[in-house]
């Protein structure tokens, strides 16, 4: 068995099976025509049910046999320019290329002793992340697995910040539409099921500064601590973006502690057109970016960043055969000193061989082609009588509704709409996400694929229609 082991004595069987993984996966990719098979649970199950995992097949080259029948064969790709569910995003040749140098190297970032060189390369990127936001030069962050770690251990840092000993005082503010990270986050935090405050938005799905400054009152009259404010730049059903430089203002004037959920909308860090539309988030004292997200990375790539990197103690603890106080003193840098993980993948590296390789103008270029094509999408959504679009993109988010003329039962365009989004996934010729909105159910394309075009939107949606129309159709027959 220890031929397995990748060591100096077996490097060429590892370049040979990478190779072979490498060309099966490539081959896939060429030969994709569409985004999903189509294949249901039922009929994938017992593929998987079946194999006796007690019994191996001693070849990588059966291994991969088997692999393309039970993975590889009804994936979902998220490359397809017809995937336009969720906040997938295509990635990079130069990260992927990352992910293959990381995962058989197998740094691990917790302390100095065991990633050397792989430290210093995540320090660098969060330095460069803090320059784009502005934070300041007292800044500091860490890598994590994805926004909800990010939005988890930002909370934690304002919660301490906040030096309280009556956690059932403490309030966190966010919109009615923020991620649900948020509340789950208090939860984890010990904090009551009141500790989330909900701030209705306005039309744009913005969060309403003055309702949030009415609250903000409200809580100190109550005798309440204001924990934080939670903005979004980038909701995940609307890719809206709070008014961050308002809501600034608001948490200075009442010493509440500012997070920026920017998960999604980070990518306009990078942006060469619309950096300007989250202005303000150079004053948060906290912010979330996952660059899996919109800097085109495979999941996972996240960071939380502070403006203050003494905030970070409140994530340190010190363990004698890992990263006892002494290495401090001795200025040896363990990133487990600053991270809620100890074991950690050096996920870094993707985004440094993609900046080394692209630039961040190439990053910026990309992301500002999705926006762009939303903003196309959008226009022709608005001028389509068969849909109604929920809100102009702040981002690359599009959330509308299948509306048939002759029908003006919303509930039975409930349905129609819950239908055309089955049967077209199941179609396997597109993929589109849903939502809802004032309780109805809606359809959303979240497009971050750049090879995605106005065709693309343009044949999904008369495929969208086809399919409500053919409910509604079946629906009449039925009824008759």
């Amino acid at each position: 068995m220890r031929s397995h082991l990748l060591n100096d004595a077996t490097a060429e069987q590892y370049r040979r099976s990478v190779t072979e993984g490498v060309e099966r996966v490539a081959a896939k990719l060429a030969a994709t025509d569409r985004p999903f098979t189509g294949i249901s649970v039922d009929a994938l199950s017992p593929r998987i049910d079946e194999i006796d995992l007690d019994q191996p097949l001693h070849d990588t080259t059966a291994v991969l046999d088997e692999l393309e029948d039970v993975y590889l064969r009804d994936a979902i790709y998220f490359h397809h320019p017809r995937y336009l569910a969720h906040l997938n995003c295509p990635v990079v040749i130069p990260a992927v290329l990352g992910e293959a140098v990381l995962s058989a190297v197998n740094s691990s970032l917790d302390t100095w002793d065991q990633s050397a060189g792989g430290t210093l390369i995540e320090r660098k990127l969060i330095d460069w992340t803090t320059e784009r936001i502005g934070l300041g030069p007292a800044a500091d962050g860490v890598f994590t697995s994805g926004g909800t770690q990010s939005n988890l251990q930002a909370l934690l840092l304002a919660r301490e910040e906040a030096k309280s000993n009556d956690l059932g005082r403490l309030r966190i503010f966010a919109s009615e539409v923020s991620h649900f990270s948020v509340k789950k986050s208090a939860k984890l935090l010990g904090l009551g099921q009141d500790a989330v405050v909900s701030i209705p938005v306005d039309h744009d799905k913005r969060m309403q500064t003055v309702a949030l400054a009415r609250e903000l009152e409200r809580c100190a009259q109550d005798g309440l601590v204001p924990m934080a404010v939670v903005a979004t730049a980038g909701t995940t059903d609307f890719g809206s973006i709070d008014p961050l430089p308002e809501i600034a203002e608001l948490c200075e004037q009442f010493g509440t502690w500012m997070h920026v959920d920017a998960a999604y909308g980070c990518g306009l860090l990078a942006s060469l057109k619309h950096r300007d539309r989250i202005s303000g988030i150079e004053r948060a004292d906290s912010v979330t970016v996952d660059y899996h997200k919109s800097f085109f990375q495979p999941v996972s790539s996240s960071a939380v960043l502070v403006r203050d990197a003494a905030t970070l103690r409140h994530a340190t603890y010190h363990a004698e055969y890992l990263n006892p106080r002494r290495m401090v003193e001795e200025r040896i840098p363990n990133q487990v000193d600053k991270s809620l993980q100890t074991t950690r993948r050096f996920d870094a590296l993707k985004l440094w061989m993609t900046l080394r390789t692209m630039g961040a103008d190439g990053i910026g270029q990309l992301f500002d082609e999705v926006c762009d094509l939303a903003r196309e999408g959008w226009r022709m959504i608005a001028a389509d009588p068969r849909f109604d679009v929920v809100v102009e993109p702040s981002l690359s988010t599009l959330v509308f509704r299948y509306i048939p003329a002759a029908v003006t039962d919303p509930a039975e365009i409930d349905r129609a709409n819950l239908y055309a989004r089955k049967a077209l996934f199941a179609s396997g010729d597109a993929i589109v996400a849903g939502t809802k909105v004032g309780g109805r159910h809606y359809l959303k394309f979240t497009l971050l694929n750049p090879e995605t075009q106005a065709s693309d939107i343009a044949a999904v949606l008369d495929l969208i229609a086809g399919h409500a129309e053919q409910y509604l159709g079946e629906s009449l027959d039925r009824a008759s």
